[in-house]
């Protein structure tokens, strides 16, 4: 165990005893004034035993950002080992086609880490290239087939603008390197555009080469187009960019990779590219079915398959780098073991775990995973609820282990450095057009440890970063009076 989770492990296990401050309630929210105007704070601090602390809104609803996230690992970590036997790791088959040929059929099954990048090391679609050269030298279509989960390749309520970013990437059961692609950005001379190259995507380049260093470059991509217009200025002693954009249907994406890899091998593709997804049904949807456990599409024999991923290991990329896609990808999972995959199946099994937690169903609304979707809320006290009852599972510890440390690691490398809280606070971040989430366990400066949610919405354009800050420094405040 590491030096911060042993101190972690050790707090948890310290007895405590505490009352409300009011005197502390008044400084606080003194703090929180200096925010930006119209800002919308909710706060609930708690003993490791849930006795309450502090209070501001706490029952008031919030957009979540990714907060979501915790819910969503939370409801995963519960059921861990029957969603570790369940997995199964990406494969590939060959289907007769015509003319003696045969189709590569390229199988996704939820997995967030499949790769192909030059110097992949593991979970590689290289490997499974090999395993059809090595079988046959002529093939007819490369076909990408996600159809382990119905087609929902967004969450509702996703801004409509995300989605040819990175961060909204479409969502898909054959996933290959995080469902994104990068362009490469070169000055030009003089004043000749600057050069830009993608691989899979057409590039219509607009950017001027002007004097200078700086850059300022706009990307824009209509949904389920595969050109992206590139316009703007970009100094002529700038160097290279690289921009990151999503793919809308990642198994047509990883068809292609495939194709590429094979033809690399000394095989001849003679066909197209193709995909096979699965539409969603009504019977993806427990509350239409009764609940009853929906059929799953059968697993055809694989000409050879990949191990599957540690979900355990994922979840720390989860939560520490709060990855959307995989976060995503993960509420599907969920809903896979007595379901059929679908977001409402994940959903209904988050809803089961709130139960356990005992956190009213009504303090909270999800529609994703990740928390991309403006519709999700939660309240400062469900979150709080939530991290108390993780705290008493047996896996509780591991769980922590996955979220960002203040001033070290993951989203929260950067805040709270110099502070009392730098590597003694523990909290998953989340971050959303005017919403500002963290929520966790912090050390006092006493040694106990506290529960807390704080939750910022509303604020003004481009007062974001000053919101989030306000809530650090009243954080830090809480943590060295109690």
């Amino acid at each position: 165990m590491r030096a911060t989770g042993l101190l972690l492990a050790l707090a948890l296990a310290a007895p405590a005893g505490a009352a409300p401050d009011p005197a502390l309630l008044a400084s606080v929210e003194a703090v929180l004034a200096e925010g930006p105007a119209g800002t919308r704070y909710g706060l609930a601090v708690t003993t490791l035993e849930g006795e309450p602390l502090l209070a501001i809104a706490a029952d008031q609803r919030f957009i979540a950002a990714s907060n979501t996230k915790m819910f969503v690992t939370a409801t995963a970590f519960a059921d861990l080992d029957a969603l570790q036997a369940a997995a199964t790791g990406t494969g590939v088959r060959l289907e007769p086609a015509r003319n003696g040929e045969d189709n590569v059929i390229l199988h996704g099954r939820g997995d967030p880490l499949l790769a192909s990048k030059a110097n992949c090391v593991a979970d590689c679609l290289q490997t499974l290239a090999d395993a059809v050269a090595a079988r046959t030298r002529r093939v007819r279509d490369v076909i990408g087939d996600d159809s382990l989960f119905p087609a929902e390749r967004w969450g509702l309520g996703m801004s409509w603008n995300n989605i040819q970013s990175r961060y909204g990437t479409g969502i898909s059961a054959l996933t290959l390197d995080d469902n994104e692609i990068a362009a490469t950005i070169t000055p030009g001379r003089g004043t000749t555009p600057a050069v830009a190259s993608s691989d899979y995507y057409s590039i219509d380049n607009r950017i001027v080469t002007v004097a200078g260093a700086g850059e300022a470059i706009v990307a824009e991509r209509a949904p389920g187009s595969r050109t992206v217009r590139l316009t703007g200025t970009m100094g002529a002693d700038a160097r290279p960019a690289t921009l990151f954009f999503s793919i809308d249907d990642p198994a047509h994406h990883a068809a292609w990779r495939l194709r590429s890899l094979l033809q690399a091998r000394g095989v001849t593709v003679t066909g197209d590219i193709g995909t096979r997804h699965r539409p969603l049904a009504p019977q993806d949807d427990p509350a239409i079915r009764g609940g009853a456990p929906a059929p799953r599409p059968p697993l055809p024999a694989m000409l050879t398959a990949l191990p599957a991923p540690s979900l355990a290991a994922d979840m720390r990329i989860i939560n520490k780098q709060s990855q959307n896609l995989h976060a995503d990808l993960l509420i599907r999972r969920v809903g896979g073991l007595q379901g059929s995959g679908s977001v409402a199946d994940g959903m209904a099994a988050l809803g089961a775990m709130l139960a356990q937690a005992q956190i009213p169903a009504s303090s909270v609304t999800f529609a994703d995973g990740s928390g991309m979707s403006s519709y999700n809320r939660i309240t400062p006290r469900a979150a709080a609820t939530l991290l108390g009852w993780i705290a008493r599972q047996p896996w509780g510890a591991a769980w922590r282990e996955t979220l960002p440390i203040a001033g070290q690691d993951g989203t929260l490398r950067n805040r709270f450095k110099g502070t009392s809280l730098e590597g003694r606070l523990f909290a998953k971040t989340g971050s959303l057009n005017a919403a500002r989430a963290i929520s966790g366990y912090l050390l006092a400066r006493s040694g106990r440890t506290l529960i807390f949610s704080a939750l910022a919405n509303d604020m003004p354009d481009g007062t974001d970063a000053r919101a989030s800050a306000i809530v650090d420094r009243a954080l830090v405040m809480i943590a060295e009076a109690n």
